[in-house]
């Protein structure tokens, strides 16, 4: 398919010219006389560059490129003019413009000028899909009432610069939240950083969070920026922030205070301007009371909070989430065609599902791998996910005993794990080191069996 090029010029000669140069390199070509002419054609026509001329009759150039990228905040627009500026071309930048060429156009730099142009305007499509791609992948999936109510608070919040706690058990979407924030706000074109605060060694966070200068600590090899940094004018989202440690609290509540961060080995202040969104599953009132978390911290954070609904408490999103996962899955691991029968569905329905969302990804695309035919049926929910027997009532099960031997072997390391946990007082870290496990996967399976320290 040939690039598509729109020249708009009230002078028919320099019209003609431009368009002979690049029909000549295969392009396809229409003209406009006029700044009113060419905002008409432009949705038809879709150009992937614009030439405008910036003295016009009527609609002068910098009007009507102020116009088209109302139309398409993406279109690509090189301004011509015989009477150029720099006045001109700052305007014509400050409002969007790719390029600026002043007359008598030479073919040469002409040439070079859509060739850089289309390259740009490449990018900007492929960056559109990907966010796209993005998009889809974070979607919120559902129409359930408490879906809805989330729904309405990131429309009412997420404009705005505030501070959102976000809070919801594992599995149950806080990212997907997160993320709707981000989209929903005007720094959705910045940055989306996030920091799994559970997941980092607690002698680490500082350094992940506000960067380090070379030679601060044993390993510090170089100056490295931290997240705060990285997610500048963006946003930062601190998942499972109720597992930061003391210290790291102390230093976040300062730059949340006075928006500058201090690197690690440094003297130096950086200004930051950061919307920060966190989110976790522990109880921070409770945490307050046992000295894990900080008071002043909580209230920082915590201007407007967001509860995430579990999947317990919105069942009837559960056939339309199928179907997503079914569409998701099918394209990863190439199993098109299959699907699940609404018996199958509805017995998915009639389950628990501690795992929340997460749990039931899972749970689709085991049953879409395992099951033997290409829809899937009651049967193979009952047979192929464990602990179907407790759920159903299935004749035969033994409340609170595993009816499979795929469950038995779950339960036995689900036991295990709460046991070795209790031994390390819950420390992670030691958990790991002492079962010689690396730390993600123990955590991993911390939240596949929603595991949660004893009161």
């Amino acid at each position: 398919m040939s690039n598509r090029i729109l020249i708009v010029d009230d002078e028919p000669g320099i019209r003609q010219a431009v368009k002979q140069v690049l029909e000549y390199e295969d392009m396809e070509v229409r003209t406009a006389g006029s700044g009113g002419e060419a905002i008409t054609m432009y949705p038809e026509f879709r150009p992937q560059v614009v030439f405008l001329d910036v003295k016009m009759a009527g609609l002068d150039g910098l009007e009507t490129l102020g116009r088209l990228r109302d139309l398409d905040p993406g279109a690509v627009v090189v301004m011509i003019s015989g009477h150029g500026t720099i006045t001109t071309a700052v305007q014509a930048t400050q409002r969007g413009a790719f390029d600026f060429l002043e007359k008598p156009l030479d073919a040469d730099r002409l040439l070079v000028t859509v060739r850089n142009a289309l390259a740009h305007s490449e990018l900007v499509g492929e960056n559109s899909r990907l966010r796209d791609t993005v998009l889809k992948r974070y979607e919120m999936v559902g129409s359930s009432g408490a879906l809805a109510e989330t729904r309405t608070l990131i429309a009412r919040v997420g404009p705005t610069n505030a501070r959102v706690l976000i809070t919801g058990e594992n599995g149950s979407g806080k990212e997907l939240v997160a993320r709707a924030l981000h989209e929903a706000s005007s720094r959705r074109n910045r940055p989306f950083v996030e920091v799994n605060c559970a997941a980092i060694p607690s002698e680490l966070i500082e350094s992940e969070l506000f960067g380090h200068m070379k030679g601060s600590f044993t390993g510090a090899f170089a100056d490295r920026s931290g997240k705060f940094e990285q997610a500048d004018g963006g946003t930062l989202f601190l998942d499972e922030v109720g597992d930061m440690a003391l210290p790291a609290q102390a230093k976040l509540l300062r730059v949340l205070q006075e928006g500058v961060v201090t690197r690690i080995g440094g003297s130096k202040s950086i200004e930051v301007d950061v919307r920060v969104l966190a989110a976790t599953n522990k109880d921070l009132a409770e945490e307050i009371a046992e000295s894990r978390f900080r008071e002043d911290l909580l209230y920082r954070l915590n201007v407007v909070e967001i509860a995430v609904p579990s999947l317990r408490d919105r069942l009837e999103d559960i056939p339309a989430l199928v179907e997503h996962f079914t569409r998701q899955v099918a394209v990863g691991a190439g199993l098109a065609g299959r699907k699940f029968s609404p018996e199958a569905v509805r017995r998915l329905q009639s389950r628990t599902w501690g795992g929340n969302i997460r749990e039931l990804r899972n749970a689709v695309e085991r049953l879409l791998i395992l099951a033997p035919e290409k829809v899937v049926q009651p049967d193979d929910v009952d047979r192929i996910l464990p602990g179907g027997g407790d759920d159903l009532g299935i004749p035969g099960s033994v409340p609170g005993e595993p009816h499979t031997f795929e469950t038995f072997k779950q339960e036995a390391e689900k036991n295990f794990l709460v046991q070795k946990l209790r031994e390390n007082d819950w420390n992670v870290s030691e958990t790991a080191r002492a079962l010689k496990m690396p730390r993600s996967n123990l955590y991993k399976k911390i939240e596949r069996y929603s595991l949660r320290r004893e009161n």
